[in-house]
C-alpha cells in the first residue's frame, strides 16, 4: 500500500532528523490510507484534509465516528501546510519549527489511521475470501 510506503518514509526522516518532512510525510500517509478506504466503498476521495475524508467514510458507511482518529487527523491536518512553507510561520523556517516530539506525535497518528484502514478493509473483504460484507 503506497501509504505504507510514505509512513516508512517519514520514519526515515524522523530518525534522520527532518522532523517537519517527517509531519508531512506521516500526513501524506495517512490521506493516502484513508482515500483507499473510501475507494474502497465506492466514495469519493477528493481533497487533503484527513479528517474531513475520515467523518465522509463515517457518514458513508454508517460507522460511528472514533474519536481518537478524527483527533489523530487534526494533528495530521495541522502539518499539511506549515511543515513545507516558511510564510506559514511567524518566523523560520519549517525545519526551525518543528522538534522530534512533534515528529513523534504525527508518526504516531498517522500509524493509527493506517492501522484503522487495514482492520476495515480487512473486515470488509471477510477474511480475505473476496467477498465485500
Amino acid at each position: 500500500m503506497e501509504a505504507e510506503w510514505d509512513r516508512e518514509t517519514a520514519e526515515i526522516l524522523h530518525r534522520n532528523k527532518r522532523y517537519n518532512a517527517a509531519c508531512f510525510y506521516a500526513h501524506q500517509a495517512a490521506e493516502k490510507a484513508v482515500k483507499a478506504l473510501l475507494y474502497s466503498i465506492n466514495e469519493a476521495a477528493w481533497g487533503h484534509s484527513v479528517r474531513v475524508l475520515l467523518e465522509r467514510y463515517f457518514k458513508a458507511s454508517s460507522r460511528e465516528p472514533v474519536k481518537i482518529l478524527l483527533s489523530s487527523a487534526r494533528e495530521l491536518d495541522r502539518h499539511y501546510i506549515p511543515s513545507r512553507y516558511p510564510n506559514a510561520h511567524p518566523s523560520g523556517t519549517p525545519h526551525e519549527a518543528y522538534d522530534e516530539e512533534t515528529s513523534l506525535r504525527a508518526l504516531e497518528a498517522s500509524k493509527r489511521i493506517i492501522r484503522f484502514v487495514e482492520e476495515e478493509v480487512r473486515e470488509r473483504v471477510g477474511g480475505g475470501c473476496g467477498e465485500t460484507r
